[in-house]
């Protein structure tokens, strides 16, 4: 689950982290008196989506007075912005962060993530703030400093230490560090974070340490503790079907391809994306129905699957642990009785009561096209979009 900005910084703010005197906003004559408020110039004016590089994009504005605040947040509150991480379609603005603009005298990156290889959370920092992490691990590795955390002692001080002064910083510098070292990862652990992100955190004029961003995404799995987080999600930054599938406890991602997918279980899922890529097609979907699933889960991921008009041709690409083969099978008939249904379906079956499920789809009546294997069925699915053109 993801949150905006504003939400991340209040969170980060709980936790000792300076953050800018600020406040979201919905309409242009809020942001005024947003800016008023603060009291202070230069003010900057935040698009508030799910996505980065909204500056790029017209999406963030530094202004000089409470009026020029308001024709900014006039402009953007609406807007479509287009980043390299919303996609072609872009995001609609519905919220604007109104805060201080700060004094910079650097800018720097900080960040914790799960590193599933060592499986521990590892804290990043690099002298290259502002810029994607990901590009100065390409291109400049040398630059990020990582220090691995072991969950059952957690982050040590002489490890916070070590982190200050491999980036070079004054020893007056790493004591105000370390307050944002700690208050990130105590945000990581005790909210139950995928990622938490300061970037960039900026060493102003005066010496100290700033969030100037933030992006926390959390897991899932540990919101059942966080029911304060929950509360916190934007159902307006989600794809319609994402949404519709989490109904369900399914596991859906959009993509731009044609091909359909529905797996159970996420390594299944990236091999078979993997292969239809090999013989030249797109998947449409990352689908996984789980382990657990029952035929009305099966069901409802099916019909979501072919709520998406990108879809040309569906691969079912089962392996029955848990889930039975004729569990799925009997969802899948069920689906395609209920829903209209003009795509050719590929399925491959294997592992527990594969027969009984093979045996179920051949008798359903249905046009389903039984595949032996994994790649035979790849193969078929995408001859099949390619006759279907």
């Amino acid at each position: 689950m993801k949150i905006h900005e504003y939400q991340a910084k209040e969170i980060l703010k709980g936790y000792g982290v300076p953050v800018p005197k600020g406040r979201v906003t919905e309409t242009p004559e809020e942001a005024r008196r947003v800016a008023e408020e603060i009291g202070v110039k230069p003010i900057v004016v935040k698009a508030q989506i799910h996505a980065g590089g909204r500056g790029k994009g017209g999406g963030i504005r530094v202004v000089k007075s409470p009026e020029e605040a308001e024709k900014a947040a006039k402009e953007i509150l609406g807007m479509t912005l287009v980043t390299h991480q919303t996609g072609p379609s872009g995001r609609i603005v519905r919220r604007v962060l109104v805060e201080e603009g700060a004094d910079i005298k650097e800018e720097l990156y900080l960040g914790v993530v799960m590193d599933r290889s060592r499986e521990c959370p590892v804290m990043m920092a690099s002298r290259e703030g502002g810029v994607e992490i990901e590009k100065v691990a390409a291109e400049t590795p040398e630059k990020i400093v990582k220090e691995w955390i072991e969950p059952s002692v957690g982050l040590r001080p002489f490890q916070v230490n070590k982190i200050g002064y491999a980036l070079g910083l004054e020893p007056a510098q790493v004591g105000k560090f370390r307050g944002v070292v700690t208050g990130l990862y105590k945000t990581f652990y005790e909210k139950d974070c995928l990622l938490a992100e300061i970037n960039p955190l900026v060493l102003t004029g005066g010496g100290d340490f700033v969030a100037l961003d933030a992006k926390i995404n959390f897991d899932d799995n540990g919101l059942f503790r966080h029911k304060e987080i929950i509360a916190l999600r934007d159902l307006n930054e989600e794809a319609p079907l994402e949404i519709e599938a989490s109904k369900y406890n399914l596991n859906y991602i959009k993509l731009d391809g044609s091909v359909g997918c529905m797996v159970n279980g996420a390594g299944l899922a990236m091999a078979t994306m993997d292969i239809i890529k090999v013989f030249g097609a797109e998947p449409a979907n990352f689908l996984d129905v789980g382990g657990g699933a029952t035929t009305e889960m099966v069901k409802n991921g099916f019909k979501i699957l072919m709520s998406d008009p990108a879809v040309k041709v569906v691969f079912i690409n089962i392996f029955g642990g848990i889930l039975r083969c004729d569990t799925l099978a009997k969802g899948v008939t069920e689906a395609v009785r209920e829903v209209k249904v003009d795509v050719p379906i590929v399925v491959r079956l294997e592992g527990t009561n594969v027969e009984e499920g093979r045996r179920i789809l051949r008798e359903s009546g249905l046009d389903f096209a039984i595949a032996a294997g994994m790649q035979e069925g790849a193969q078929k699915a995408v001859e099949a979009l390619k006759t279907k053109g």
